[in-house]
Formats: C-alpha cells, structure tokens, sequence
C-alpha cells in the first residue's frame, strides 16, 4: 500500500523507522517493569526492616520502664 504512494525505497525507509520506534517502545516498557518489580522488593524489605525496628523500640521501652517502676 505504501510502496505505490511513496516508493519502494521510501516505503522500506518508513517500516524500518516504525519497527525500530516500536522496539525501542517495548524495551523501554519492559525496563519500567522490571524497575516497578524492583520497586515492589525495596518496598518489602523497607517493611521487613520497620517492624524489625519496631518491635526492638518497643522493647527497649518496656525494659525502661519496668527498670523505672520496679
């Protein structure tokens, strides 16, 4: 269809640039997914650590004030 609007030279130019665009596309979708499952593992190892965190403040505050009441 294209070749007898624009020409075989130039229709080859045209679908080279496209798949080229196109793969360029995908590549760049699929780093964005592997960045957000990235995301995804920094986000539950950050909430592994907080609870950790957690419990050892708790901890220390309980044995504060049980060395302060007792």
């Amino acid at each position: 269809m294209l070749k007898g609007k624009l020409g075989d030279k130039e229709a080859g130019s045209l679908v080279n640039y496209m798949e080229t665009k196109t793969e360029d596309l995908f590549l760049n979708k699929m780093n964005i997914l592997v960045t957000k499952a990235e995301l995804a593992e920094v986000k539950s190892d950050l909430i592994k650590w907080m609870f950790i965190f957690w419990v050892g403040q708790i901890g220390v505050m309980i044995a504060i004030l049980n060395i302060y009441f007792h």
